[in-house]
């Protein structure tokens, strides 16, 4: 039986700048933030920076991932959506549609404390750097990992939910289909379904990241 997700509105003091949602995976619900906004990104990244000082846990994992228009022809659109997760907290930062890159996710993404997980996230992090100049420093893709630590081969081919399998030990996650299909990331305002989808996929990977990597903390 596939994992149920589901999405409802949270409470939101600041509806100008940001969009607050509580997207629920099985019996977790996960704090989700969809924002444009340079400030939004600077005040998530200060509370995961707090809540997870040097004091606290030795390089926090973050799910890292990103979605872009699908490409119709040779031309190919830059990424439109960012997501990070850590633990029940994930911000979506709508970069297209933002000024530039904030300085605080800049020096967060480049921050080495911090381990970035995610599938065939190295070509996620090239096309950040291709389309917005973005360096991502300390990154682990997750299908390398389990590769290594289950010693199957195959593992280095399977996608995040069959990851998802066989780490967390979950069946499959239900996702939106028309979302996986193909959608237009480049909308300036998400609908609900692509915010499931956006969160699920980076929550997954801080899942499956943090349970390959639990023994180096």
């Amino acid at each position: 039986m596939a994992t149920r997700v589901s999405i409802r509105d949270l409470p939101n003091p600041f509806p100008e700048t940001e969009e607050v949602y509580g997207v629920t995976v099985g019996n977790e619900e996960i704090r989700t933030v969809v924002t444009k906004n340079d400030s939004t990104v600077e005040s998530w990244i200060e509370w995961i920076s707090n809540e997870y000082d040097d004091d606290y846990i030795n390089h926090p994992i973050v799910g890292l991932d990103v979605e872009w228009k699908p490409p119709f022809g040779p031309h190919r659109n830059p990424v439109a959506t960012l997501q990070l997760c850590v633990d029940r907290r994930c911000l979506i930062f709508q970069i297209i549609h933002a000024d530039g890159v904030p300085e605080s996710l800049d020096g967060f993404l480049r921050d080495t404390n911090y381990r970035f997980v995610g599938v065939g996230i190295q070509s996620d992090v090239d096309k950040l750097g291709s389309d917005y100049n973005i360096c991502v420093e300390n990154v682990f893709d997750l299908r390398d990992l389990a590769a290594e630590k289950y010693g199957r081969k195959d593992l280095k081919n399977a996608g995040l939910m069959g990851l998802a399998g066989v780490v967390l030990g979950r069946g499959e996650i239900e996702k939106p289909r028309n979302v996986t299909l193909s959608n237009n990331w480049d909308l300036y305002r998400l609908t609900p379904a692509q915010v499931k989808y956006a969160c699920v996929d980076a929550y997954v990977s801080f899942k499956i990241g943090e349970q390959l990597l639990e023994d180096d903390d």
